[in-house]
């Protein structure tokens, strides 16, 4: 089993978010397939995606707040049960034939703002539960949860499930979000106290006096700015992230016209990438152990680079999907690795917020990226991206060669 030996709550945790993932990947395409029924007007489909998109970034930083403040294991319970609520309402609206194009908006933008609150709680509650060298192999497994929940059994079935009942997919949806709420709750009491499982390295101190919330929500993003590793890892996400989402932007593109995918094989294109971000999950607890997380991040950064430029220097699929799945495998190695680092230094009171602006940083650039992808490919056709998103890594490489190590590293 991919979470063994790591522990029951953790093994608690790790279904809880296998489970939400599951639904997460039946409703998302249910909504859009949902709102191209309702409408064929490209602005009001495309609205209910950016619903999705701008709660993370309005709310990252509260929800990193609110993270630290309350209870984190009863905080994510409650989260997953207001969300099975919403997504039932839904349900039972579809079923009822009463769904509009308004109403997926608000309900996927209130998701969306749950959803920010209940990653900042799980980021900040797994130093708790595994011990602190293991946090690099716990963040991998539930990446490779996820991803095999998501992406090779729940998205291939949302299109099936919504053909037989529009409302199922989100009926389901709302199961998984139940299921995961009652998981949460058997946790240990203790793993949600913001002072549990206090990082090895940190300060053993009370957690500071409550203020405001947005002097609370400053004070994650002034301890990022103080920590220069963290500080420089925060900024390379952030640069890999506008390389990454342009390149994401375009790949269909890119597949069928420059690789020459056909159309019917690019759903083995894509099931490729996902292969080669399922083994770097998997492999980040091994890499970690053996060389160290601040090398490992530097080799990872190394081998997308190569990768990326293998991918477009490629005219062929073969070769392509190869690149791509060693470029997915160091996506999935490096959010793994710098999570688990993060979580080993950071005061355990101060581990929603960090994680949260973190977030934050690295979202905040993947709008831009699409856009300018978008708007380059347009004006020089879609080849030219892939180098420039090659150019961005082989500059964020070079910088986090720069970096020191530094205790713990």
């Amino acid at each position: 089993m991919i979470a063994s030996r790591l522990g029951r709550d953790y093994r608690l945790l790790w279904s809880a978010t296998v489970a939400s993932r599951f639904g997460d990947a039946l409703r998302t395409p249910a909504l859009a397939l949902l709102a191209a029924t309702l409408t064929r007007d490209p602005r009001m489909v495309a609205l209910v995606t950016v619903a999705a998109q701008l709660p993370p970034l309005l709310f990252g930083l509260l929800g990193g707040v609110y993270a630290d403040r309350w209870d984190r294991r009863r905080t994510m319970a409650a989260v997953d049960a207001a969300r099975a609520v919403l997504v039932g309402g839904l349900a039972v609206a579809v079923a009822a034939g009463g769904a509009t194009v308004a109403l997926l908006v608000l309900t996927a933008a209130l998701l969306a703002a749950l959803g920010s609150l209940f990653d900042a709680a799980s980021f900040a509650v797994l130093p708790s539960l595994v011990p602190a060298d293991r946090l690099a192999a716990a963040n991998g497994r539930l990446q490779a949860g996820t991803a095999v929940a998501g992406g090779f059994v729940g998205a291939p079935v949302a299109g099936v499930l919504f053909t037989v009942a529009a409302a199922l997919p989100f009926a389901l949806d709302a199961g998984t979000f139940a299921l995961a709420a009652l998981l949460v709750l058997a946790l240990g009491h203790r793993s949600g106290s913001a002072g549990a499982g206090r990082p090895a390295g940190t300060d053993g101190g009370a957690a500071p006096a409550r203020r405001s919330v947005w002097r609370e929500a400053g004070d994650g993003l002034r301890f990022i700015a103080a920590d220069p590793v963290l500080r420089r890892i925060t900024l390379l996400t952030a640069a890999t992230n506008l390389a990454i989402s342009g390149l994401m932007s375009v790949l269909v593109l890119h597949a069928l016209e420059v690789l020459r995918v056909p159309a019917a094989a690019y759903g083995g294109f894509l099931a490729a990438a996902a292969l080669g971000g399922l083994a770097g999950a998997l492999g980040a607890g091994r890499l970690a152990a053996r060389f160290g997380t601040l090398p490992a991040l530097r080799g990872v950064l190394v081998g997308q680079t190569l990768a990326l430029t293998g991918f477009a220097l490629a005219r062929h699929p073969v070769p392509g999907a190869v690149a791509l799945a060693v470029f997915a495998a160091g996506t999935t190695l490096w959010n793994s690795l710098w999570a688990g680092y993060g979580q080993q230094r950071v005061p355990a009171h101060l581990l929603g917020r960090v994680g949260g602006g973190q977030r934050m940083a690295g979202l905040l650039t993947a709008p831009v990226g699409a856009a300018a992808a978008g708007f380059a490919g347009a004006a020089y056709g879609v080849a030219p991206v892939a180098w420039a998103a090659a150019g961005v890594f082989v500059l964020a490489t070079g910088a986090a060669w720069t970096t020191r190590p530094v205790n713990g590293g």
